[in-house]
């Protein structure tokens, strides 16, 4: 029996290290990897096919299901649009406070929807901003009305204009380093938006996949762990993405656009009729969207209610909602909210009920099936999947107990030192695969990590998730650096010297978070009862 045991340890290790190549190296689309353990386990003897096939559907998937309906009505009625430029004219046309602009509305739509979906949303609005911000300073430069003017140049000519027309000096004598300026500008702004979309993704429970991969792990190993809910995480992550935002705001504007910081404390006093100009194009844009649509304003309520459900399911200070059902309380989910708000936006006619419709007429819901199905994030959901078979294999084949035994000796460094190592290796491997495969890897690791030195597994699982989050390096590290790195703006090693300060920061804010209100928040300086006793001599 023990040698069968020990089989079935080096079998499941197998599996884990030829998924986690493949992931790495892409060899085979990542979506297919993650079948592997319904292929390898039966034929290993691991698991039965059909408890393999009981891992692929569970309670992640109904919540990702809910989240992307919602995602599917903002992006098809167009409520990002109306939201991100709101916060653009709000802030200014000052070139640092415009680049704060966009990276806080990004960073705010990604709270919600996926972070690719985040800057595909946004980046359209950059260039068309930029646009209206070249043809109004052109018209103040000149004096002339030119309603006819038709501006097809690029983010970086944009900006060039704009920065000479805010000097007032004339373009043949700076053309060289109007031109530059407006180079390192448009660097700013693109790579400040793909790093923005990942930074406010970690805030929410649902604002990104490694966050969703987490939950669903500690549902399924600690199955009485009610620590995790979307109030406390919100309390947790809200002040690390803000402070995460502004100092990357601050970094990318000291590399790419200068070290004068004047303007944070200097008062704006009036403004300038070039100024005031700009500011009314930027008025002008978002007038253009008109009056507010029925379908925005319900799809806004939908979002509002959704986040209250949430917040006030089982905020832990107080009874929730949930407790009105005292036998079903364990019962309901946030996946259970989301379904149900999700399943309302295919059932609620999108032009009300008081359209006629011809006999050849088909009646429009708020969105369609195929609709959602564009939106869908197919490829996360199976590879999520795959990695909650690749953890029940572990448990099942005794590999999580191996593991955890081999790993008892860091139980003599600090457990912050121990933090930081998770953190470095999940920021480390985050750069060359992606987000999802990475937790996935190192979720079934560090939980028997942290239970063989009697560590709260939220202490070291937390910092570790979050830090997977911090692909800031590479333009292929994740798809939203990938969608930016194809305007053409920027190079990789523009990314790479950005990514290196973006990344400190990230991993710094993290550690300072669970070192300080982290461990009042999910009691983190206690072993908790609802994780298991490790003995490390059990044979």
């Amino acid at each position: 029996c023990m040698r069968s045991m020990q089989l079935w340890e080096a079998e499941c290790g197998f599996v884990l290290l030829l998924m986690a190549i493949y992931w790495i190296t892409e060899v085979i689309p990542l979506s297919m990897t993650a079948m592997l353990p319904a292929i390898l386990f039966p034929l290993c003897g691991i698991m039965s096919s059909s408890n393999v096939a009981k891992e692929y559907f569970n309670n992640f998937h109904f919540l990702l299901v809910g989240v992307v309906c919602l995602a599917t009505s903002i992006e098809k009625w167009g409520l990002h649009r109306r939201v991100a430029l709101r916060l653009v004219t709000l802030v200014g046309v000052n070139p640092a406070w415009l680049l704060l602009g966009f990276m806080s509305g990004c960073a705010f739509l990604s709270m919600w929807v996926q972070n690719t979906s985040a800057v595909t949303m946004v980046m359209p609005i950059v260039d068309a901003v930029l646009k209206q911000i070249l043809k109004a300073n052109e018209e103040g430069y000149s004096g002339e009305d030119n309603p006819t003017l038709e501006l097809d140049g690029t983010c970086t000519d944009s900006i060039l204009y704009f920065i000479k027309a805010a000097e007032n000096v004339p373009t043949a004598s700076h053309r060289d380093t109007g031109c530059q300026r407006g180079r390192m500008l448009c660097k700013a702004m693109c790579i400040g938006i793909a790093y923005s979309s990942n930074i406010g993704g970690i805030t929410t429970l649902p604002g990104t996949s490694p966050n969703l991969i987490f939950a669903e792990h500690l549902n399924r190993v600690y199955p009485d762990c009610n620590s995790i809910n979307f109030a406390n995480w919100l309390l947790l992550c809200l002040p690390i993405s803000v402070i995460m935002l502004l100092m990357t705001w601050l970094w990318l504007y000291w590399i790419f656009i200068g070290s004068d910081f004047k303007f944070l404390w200097q008062c704006r006093g009036e403004q300038s009729e070039r100024e005031r100009a700009v500011k009314k194009v930027l008025e002008d844009e978002y007038k253009k969207l008109g009056a507010i649509r029925s379908q925005e304003i319900f799809t806004g309520v939908v979002f509002v209610v959704m986040v209250l459900l949430w917040l006030t399911r089982s905020p832990g200070f107080i009874p929730g909602w949930a407790s009105l059902f005292p036998h079903k309380s364990n019962y309901i989910t946030d996946a259970t909210v989301a379904l149900v708000l999700g399943v309302l936006l295919f059932i609620v006619p999108a032009h009300g009920p008081s359209r006629k419709y011809g006999k050849c007429m088909e009646r429009e819901s708020m969105i369609s099936w195929k609709e959602f199905q564009a939106s869908m994030p197919w490829q996360v959901a199976l590879m999520v999947s795959g990695g909650f078979a690749l953890a029940k294999g572990a448990e099942e084949s005794g590999l999580s107990l191996w593991l955890a035994r081999l790993m008892t000796p860091l139980g003599d460094l600090p457990v912050l030192a121990t933090v930081t190592v998770a953190c470095l290796l999940t920021t480390t491997l985050t750069e060359v695969a992606s987000n999802a495969a990475t937790i996935t890897i190192f979720l079934p690791i560090l939980s028997p990590l942290a239970e063989a030195i009697h560590v709260n597994p939220l202490y070291i699982l937390i910092p570790a998730t979050l830090c997977t989050s911090f692909s800031f390096l590479l333009p292929v590290s994740n798809p939203p650096g990938a969608v930016v790195y194809g305007y053409g703006h920027f190079t990789t090693l523009d990314m790479v010297k950005a990514g290196l300060g973006v990344n400190t920061i990230g991993v710094l804010a993290v550690l300072l978070a669970m070192a300080t209100w982290g461990i009042p928040l999910f009691s983190l300086d206690t072993y908790p009862d609802w994780a298991p006793t490790f003995n490390s001599t059990t044979p």
